[in-house]
């Protein structure tokens, strides 16, 4: 059994180091991190461009210029109060690879962050318009479901964090298609853009400028992580069944290397018969071989039959068997055990501990899997095979 653990090992230690690879490789790739500026060439295609709350609001006087470069997007609008609330936002427009306005999946992610700079000092707000099936109309994202997270900036570079899972719709699109507002949940699965805009507290008549950086999406791919399970679960599986096979049939082959190795030693019916030069050495192992089946034999009564006292008995049994006599008896005794599971199914273990000397069948049990390394259950099983 020594070749196959040690064959066991191996292989388990080569599956072990490839699983950690393995899980540190998918682990990594499941975590989504996704800048989106610059526009050109990005994993997302996007394009800039500029909305106010009406077209009056531009007759009014309400502007909004967006500038966009390497690293930052940069925008600047005045806000004239032509209405109660008048509103400006950058956006970015999401397209395909021709630059064909499309919706992108952003459920798999879970947060956006970036650096904002506002002069003068603001509050915003970060939207993410996304198509409900129940009221949505392909170009017209009023009717589009509209997320809305706020965060304040200075002069000062101030770091927003915004949770894509938390974000509010505003009560007013549910006033408009009279739907019941404990219904929040959403889906960020048809995105048409990303916009950042002004709030009703946002400064008005006045030069505003915001600058945006460092601009992420963050998620988690979790398919990756349902991939990485899959295979591990298959590679840990095929390892278990073949071990379950292996160790079998490496339990087989020992079984029987042990039994044939004991073919000799075991021969106590001719050993009984087999002639001595010494005669105590005769008379002792005559006796042993064919009263080992006793239950209450012991090293008195091998005394007493045979007239060789105490310390000439172990002597002969330590020179001729190299065993003391309780290892020589518990050898004898498992071993006519070992051939009668592997010859026979119709007696029962406890039987058979029964039949070779042994009263308790949980003591029998212990010496038997000491020996042979297996339950006599198993060990006729593996005979069996």
């Amino acid at each position: 059994m020594g070749a196959f653990y040690r064959k066991t090992l191996a292989a388990l230690t080569c599956l072990l180091a490839a699983s950690l690879l393995l899980a540190y490789a998918c682990v990594t790739r499941s975590h989504l991190h996704t800048p989106l500026l610059p526009a050109q060439g990005n994993t997302l295609p996007w394009h800039s461009g500029g909305s106010l709350d009406s077209p009056a609001a531009a007759l009014a006087g309400t502007t909004i210029a967006i500038h966009e470069d390497r690293q930052r997007l940069r925008f600047g609008f005045r806000l004239v109060p032509s209405t109660a609330y008048p509103f400006a936002a950058a956006d970015l427009l999401f397209e395909d690879r021709d630059g064909k306005p499309v919706h992108v999946d952003l459920s798999r992610y879970d947060s956006v962050t970036f650096g904002a700079r506002c002069a003068p000092a603001n509050t915003l707000m970060l939207s993410v318009p996304t198509f409900d099936d129940r009221v949505s109309r392909r170009g017209n994202l009023l009717s589009y479901r509209t997320p809305v997270a706020f965060f304040a900036c200075t002069a000062g570079r101030t770091q927003v964090d915004i949770d894509l899972s938390r974000m509010e719709t505003p009560q007013w699109w549910f006033d408009m298609f009279k739907l019941d507002l404990s219904h929040q949940a959403y889906k960020l699965d048809r995105v048409p853009k990303i916009a950042i805009g002004t709030t009703f507290q946002s400064p008005v008549n006045i030069a505003s400028t915001v600058v945006i950086d460092g601009l992420v999406l963050n998620g988690r791919d979790y398919r990756y992580l349902y991939g990485l399970a899959g295979i591990l679960m298959t590679a840990w599986g095929g390892f278990a069944v073949w071990f379950f096979r292996r160790h079998a049939a490496a339990l087989v082959t020992d079984v029987r290397e042990k039994l044939q190795k004991d073919l000799p030693f075991v021969a106590y019916q001719q050993l009984s018969l087999e002639p001595h030069r010494d005669k105590e050495k005769a008379a002792v192992l005559r006796f042993i071989a064919t009263h080992y089946a006793d239950a209450d034999m012991d090293v008195d009564r091998v005394v007493s039959a045979t007239g060789v006292n105490r310390n000439k008995l172990n002597e002969i049994l330590k020179t001729e068997l190299g065993f003391t006599f309780t290892a020589y008896l518990n050898k004898l005794r498992l071993t006519e055990a070992a051939r009668l599971l592997s010859e026979s199914d119709a007696l029962a273990v406890a039987e058979i501990a029964y039949s070779v000397g042994y009263a308790n069948v949980s003591y029998f049990n212990k010496l038997f899997k000491e020996e042979y390394g297996c339950t006599p259950k198993a060990f006729r099983t593996a005979c069996a095979d």
